[in-house]
C-alpha cells in the first residue's frame, strides 16, 4: 500500500489508537482534537485491558491483540502498563455457580482462567473479603494502565516516535474524505479521514447516527488516595454483580438465576446499572466503580447515592487499608446495541470508527490493528 496522508478526528484511546497503527505502517497521519488535552471517556475509566469481559470468539480475539499493543507500547513509550491478572470474585453461591460452568467450558472456547478457592484467592490478594468467600475465577491476561496519564502521554511519544501531527483545540465540522476543514476556517488536504468522535454523533455526519441505535451511557466512578506503605491490591478484582454486567458470561446456565436474585433483593442496583470493580494504578490508587445511566437519564449532575451504593457493594467484598475518596467523576461513552464498534464508510475515503461501549482500553488497540490490515 502506498504510504497516504491520513487524517483523524478525535484524540481518544480510538484515535490514538488508528494514529499509531497508520504511523507505524508509514504514513503520514495528523490528528485533531477539539479540546486542550483528551478529556472524555479515554481517561474517565477504571484503566482495565479486560479480555475475560469479551465474548469468545473474534472479539476475545480482538481484546487479546490490544493487550499485545499495551504491552508493546509499555516498553517503547515508557507507558505504565501492568499484567495484573484479574479475579472475579464469588461470595454468594448463584455466583460461583456461574463462575464454575464458565470455568468448564473455557478451555474449549479458548479463554484461559481458573478456578481458586478462598485461600488461593487471599494468597494473590489481601484485598479479598475472606467473609462468605467462597471462590473466585482468576484470568491471566488482564493488564491495568493509567488512563489520564497514558492517554495524554501518547501524543508526545507519537509525535517524536513518528512525527505525527497534532492540532488541539480544533474542531473538525466537514470532511469530504479528500480535506477537513475546521470551525475557524482552516482546511487541511487527505487522501483518508478516520473520524473517532467518541459519544459525539452530531458534528459531522448527523443523518448517519439518526437511526443507528447507538446509546450514550454515563457513569460514575470514585478515586481512592494512593493506599499507605505501597500496599497493592494485586490483580483487578469484580463481584458478583460484574458477572451479570459482561456479556461473556451469557453462556453460563445459572446467569438468569443470579440476575434475578439481584433484582429481588437489590433493584436499586439495576435501576442505577451498577456493577462494582476495583483496580489500582500505579499511583497507589484505587479506582472504584461503576454505575451505567442511558440516554434520557443522564444528567449533568452526579448522584450521592449512586457512590453511597458503590461503596456499600465494593465494601462487602473487599478490604482496603484506606477507604478515604480522593477524586468523584462521571464519564459518557457510547453503545452500539450489538457491535464492539460502530464502524461505516458515510463517504468515500472517510471511514467511521466509535462507540467501543465502555470498552475502549480493552478494545481499540487491536481494532485499529485489524482495520489497517484490511486496508492495506
Amino acid at each position: 500500500m502506498p504510504h497516504l496522508n491520513i487524517g483523524v478526528v478525535g484524540a481518544g484511546i480510538v484515535g490514538l489508537a488508528h494514529a499509531w497503527s497508520a504511523a507505524e505502517r508509514g504514513h503520514k497521519v495528523t490528528v485533531f482534537e477539539r479540546s486542550a488535552m483528551a478529556s472524555g471517556a479515554s481517561i474517565r475509566n477504571f484503566g482495565m485491558v479486560w479480555p475475560i469481559g469479551q465474548p469468545a470468539g473474534s472479539a476475545h480475539h480482538t481484546a487479546l491483540l490490544s493487550r499485545e499493543r499495551w504491552l508493546k507500547l509499555a516498553g517503547q513509550a515508557k507507558i505504565w502498563a501492568s499484567p495484573c491478572g484479574s479475579i472475579h470474585l464469588a461470595h454468594r453461591p448463584d455466583e460461583w455457580d456461574v463462575l464454575k460452568e464458565f470455568q468448564a467450558v473455557a478451555a474449549e472456547i479458548g479463554v484461559d482462567c481458573t478456578l481458586l478457592d478462598p485461600a488461593q484467592v487471599l494468597e494473590k490478594t489481601s484485598a479479598a473479603n475472606p467473609a462468605r468467600l467462597l471462590g473466585g475465577l482468576f484470568s491471566p491476561t488482564e493488564l491495568c494502565v493509567n488512563p489520564p496519564a497514558a492517554i495524554r502521554a501518547l501524543p508526545g511519544w507519537l509525535s517524536s516516535m513518528f512525527d505525527v501531527r497534532f492540532e488541539f483545540q480544533t474542531t473538525i465540522t466537514e470532511t469530504d474524505g479528500n480535506s477537513a476543514q475546521s470551525a475557524s476556517g482552516r482546511r487541511w488536504n487527505f487522501d483518508r479521514v478516520i473520524v473517532c468522535g467518541g459519544a459525539d454523533f452530531e458534528t459531522l455526519f448527523p443523518e448517519l447516527f439518526a437511526n443507528v441505535g447507538l446509546k450514550r451511557c454515563k457513569l460514575q466512578m470514585i478515586k481512592t488516595v494512593p493506599q499507605p506503605n505501597g500496599w497493592r491490591i494485586g490483580p483487578h478484582l469484580a463481584s458478583g454483580l460484574t458477572i451479570r454486567h459482561y456479556r461473556n458470561f451469557e453462556i453460563c446456565p445459572s446467569l438468569p438465576v443470579l440476575k434475578q436474585r439481584v433484582a429481588n433483593e437489590s433493584p436499586e442496583l439495576d435501576q442505577f446499572g451498577i456493577h462494582v470493580m476495583a483496580s489500582q494504578n500505579d499511583e497507589g490508587c484505587v479506582i472504584l466503580g461503576d454505575s451505567h445511566e442511558y440516554d434520557q437519564q443522564i444528567e449533568p449532575f452526579d448522584k450521592q447515592l449512586i457512590d453511597e451504593l458503590i461503596l456499600r457493594e465494593l465494601r462487602s467484598i473487599i478490604q482496603l487499608p484506606d477507604w478515604t475518596i480522593q477524586e468523584h467523576w462521571h464519564g459518557i461513552y457510547a453503545k452500539h446495541p450489538s457491535e464492539p464498534i460502530f464502524a461505516a464508510q458515510p463517504l468515500p475515503n472517510v471511514f467511521v470508527r466509535t462507540c467501543t461501549g465502555g470498552s475502549g482500553m480493552t478494545m481499540s488497540f487491536g481494532l485499529a490493528e485489524q482495520d489497517w490490515e484490511q486496508w492495506s
